[in-house]
Formats: structure tokens, sequence, C-alpha cells
């Protein structure tokens, strides 16, 4: 059995608590996913199985939505409900609805972000989460990542009381952290903040309502119909560019072989494409880097 299982991750449940309970439900253990959530975050969590895991880092890759709420008025060590107070600020203004729209639409390109202590970040090859569990602190590395677009979800002309919250949606690419967002809105408002909740939306060309949850993956299991949820993996390259090939350049992208032009000449840039023959994805191929009138495999999909 292969495919993309576009899965609804519960709260509680972290990727990896995900992998290992569909390793026992599909009884193969070809199992992967495709980005971290965090164990309180929900919603859409692509899970690769069989030869779809070769194409799980694209899925990774990929851009990512959210619906999130911020709460404006003390921060966290964990920057979400769960970590302890670090801060503690009672508001003592009220914001209008333009204000925090006005803040809001001031991330949006790309932006500073400086991962949270209680994060998956690798730092002389240890999570930060580890270095932060033994209370030692390090210095973390600050990346780029970009908000296409972000929007506030509320309805209210006026924001007033000690705390205040309200929600947003939030498309954005790999590697952003919506904990360190709602952080960032907090300190661009004057005041601490953190993230109160969280999901994901989206995920590549995953969304929401594409999802399964594990309830009624047993279900499916009880009727041996699991193989109806699974999803081609051609899915998760939909928002690759593609190529289609004959039948003889198809034999040798099968084989992995470097091809010259006129293929060459369609892809410039650095970014991976798809050859597709017959409707279905066989490799995943770039430009060479040394010698750009050919092309060369990254991944090959599908030899027989």
């Amino acid at each position: 059995m292969e495919g993309i299982l576009p899965l609804y991750k519960p709260k509680g449940l972290t990727s990896h608590d995900c992998v290992f309970k569909v390793r026992k439900i599909f009884k193969t253990k070809k199992v992967g996913h495709t980005g971290t959530l965090d164990p309180e975050v929900t919603g859409v969590l692509p899970i690769c199985i069989g030869r779809a895991t070769k194409i799980a880092e694209y899925i990774t890759d990929a851009g990512k939505a959210y619906e999130g709420e911020v709460t404006i008025g003390y921060s966290t060590t964990t920057e979400d409900a769960t970590g302890e107070i670090v801060e503690e600020k009672d508001l003592t203004r009220s914001f209008s609805r333009e204000e925090i729209v006005s803040i809001l639409d001031s991330f949006k390109g790309t932006i500073q972000q400086t991962p949270p202590m209680y994060s998956a970040v690798k730092v002389k090859g240890k999570k930060l989460y580890e270095y932060a569990r033994a209370g030692i602190e390090v210095e973390r590395p600050t990346r780029n990542v970009t908000i296409y677009d972000i929007e506030l979800l509320d309805d209210r002309q006026m924001f007033e009381g000690k705390n205040i919250s309200f929600r947003f949606r939030v498309k954005c690419s790999k590697g952003t952290y919506i904990r360190t967002l709602a952080v960032m809105i907090g300190e661009a408002l004057g005041y601490p903040a953190h993230m109160s909740d969280l999901i994901r939306t989206e995920s590549a060309s995953f969304h929401l309502q594409d999802c399964v949850t594990f309830e009624q993956l047993e279900e499916l299991k009880n009727q041996e119909r699991l193989s109806e949820v699974l999803l081609p993996l051609e899915n998760g390259l939909s928002h690759l560019p593609k190529f289609e090939i004959n039948d003889k350049v198809a034999e040798k992208v099968k084989n992995g072989a470097v091809l010259e032009k006129p293929i060459a000449d369609m892809f410039q840039s650095e970014e991976p494409f798809v050859l597709i023959w017959n409707g279905l994805a066989l490799a995943i191929y770039q430009v060479h880097p040394t010698k750009p009138e050919y092309i060369k495999p990254v991944k090959v999909l599908r030899n027989e």
C-alpha cells in the first residue's frame, strides 16, 4: 500500500506519535511525516506511506497556512499556552481594529525570526528544546521566512481589557514559527504576548477538509477500506513545475539519466521540477549545477 494520507493531527500527539499509530494501522514500517507539528497544535499533517516517502521533503518544503490565536498581556517560556509565564503587563489602553490590521499587514513579506528555545531546531547537533530542558541558553540562528498573507479573523472594532485575544489566518513559507510570530505581534503592539491556540489548515496542496481522523481510520481498517483514503504521490508534488515526456525519454528517466536540450531550455532556475509520463510522476529533476545545458535527476520515483 502506498500514497499520501491527509491526516488530521489531534491535540496531545507529536508528529512522531502519529507516524507510530499510522504504522500500526496500515501494518507497514515505511511511513514518514511531512513537517513537525507541536503536540498542542492540531490540523493538517500529510503522512507519506510506501513509495510516497520519497517525496516527503517536498511537501515539507512547501507553503503552509494556519489559523491561530494570539493573547496580548503576558509571554511564556515556550511562546505558547503550555509554558510558564515570563512577563506580564496589563493593557492600559484599547486598540482599534485598524491598528491591529495595520500591525498584521506590517509582517507581510520576508521577515527575520529567531526560533524559540523550545523548538526542534538543531544547534551543534542538539535540538534547542534539549538545551532548554537542561536550563542551558544557547545562541539561536536567526533566519528569513516569508509571510505571504495574514488577516484578522475578528470583527470587533475595539479591543480592550486586561488581556486581549484575537484570531488570525496566515499563509507562510517553510520554517515559520507561528508562536514566534504571535510574540512579534505583541511586541509591535508594545506588550508581551504568546500564541494561545493554533491549527494548521493547509500543507502544500492538502487542506483541512481533505483530512481524516484516527477514529475514521480505525473504522476504515475494520471495513478493509484503508486504501480509499490514500492519495497518489503526484498530489504531493502539485506545487512543483511539471514537464510531460514521451516514451523514449521516459526510459532514460527511469534509469536516472542526465538529459540534454530541449528540456533543459525550459528550466533555468535551480528549483526542482517533475517529469510526467502517462500521468505518473517518474522523477524529480533540476538544472545541472555546472552544466546548465543539461538537467540531472534529484530523485527517481518510478523505475518500473
